[in-house]
């Protein structure tokens, strides 16, 4: 396989329990247009990016709706030069708090944006409603790791590609997996100014790729 296709493959296989959602099914319209958006945003950073954060898991504000981590409508709407992106025709909110707190932080971001994903695929939600986010379970997070390898390996592998991540649960996973990931704090509960500052030093440190 080539491009991104062994992504797509190690995405599919990991397993979606009942109180969890998978955003890339290709079974649902909804599934296809976030398939479709996050094709698109590889695309657009792939050919510089070196850097991948991976956080946690996806919200039911932000990233179930866009397909694109850490970006809600809000962000999708300001970014959507020349209809890049599909938007979903309901969306479950407008806006997430994480997604805005990383936008503005890779504002000031020096060299090629950063491609984001998250460790554990799936929306995980407190069942049954899936209006809601739950802290995905470690063998869920585990499961996921095989698909940010792939990402990483589809970027170009760790000697291009500097992975950071986003809370010690992705860290952990990362590890697990055999790949040293520079932590840094989730931007969520009160973590916005730490993130923030930590971001912004990641982003003077160019990667030794």
């Amino acid at each position: 396989m080539s491009g991104f296709e062994a992504f797509w493959a190690s995405l599919d296989a990991v397993p979606v329990e009942p109180d969890a959602e998978a955003l890339y099914d290709v079974g649902s319209v909804e599934g296809r247009l976030r398939r479709e958006n996050f094709s698109r945003y590889l695309e657009r950073l792939r050919p510089a990016a070196d850097t991948l954060l991976v956080a946690e898991a996806p919200g039911w504000r932000g990233m179930t709706n866009t397909g694109i981590p850490f970006t809600s409508m809000r962000e999708l709407d300001a970014e959507r030069a020349g209809d890049e992106y599909l938007v979903p025709s309901a969306p479950t909110a407008p806006w997430e708090a994480s997604s805005r707190v990383v936008h503005q932080a890779l504002e000031g971001w020096t060299g090629p944006l950063p491609v984001a994903w998250a460790i554990f695929p799936h929306h995980p939600f407190v069942a049954p409603d899936r209006l809601t986010n739950r802290t995905p379970r470690p063998a869920e997070v585990r499961s996921g790791a095989p698909v940010a390898l792939a990402l990483l390996d589809a970027l170009g592998g760790v000697d291009r590609v500097r992975v950071v991540a986003v809370g010690r649960k992705a860290q952990g996973a990362l590890a697990l997996a055999g790949i040293d990931a520079v932590a840094v704090r989730h931007p969520a509960q009160g973590g916005a100014k730490q993130f923030t500052e930590q971001l912004q030093a990641l982003s003077r440190e160019r990667p030794s790729g």
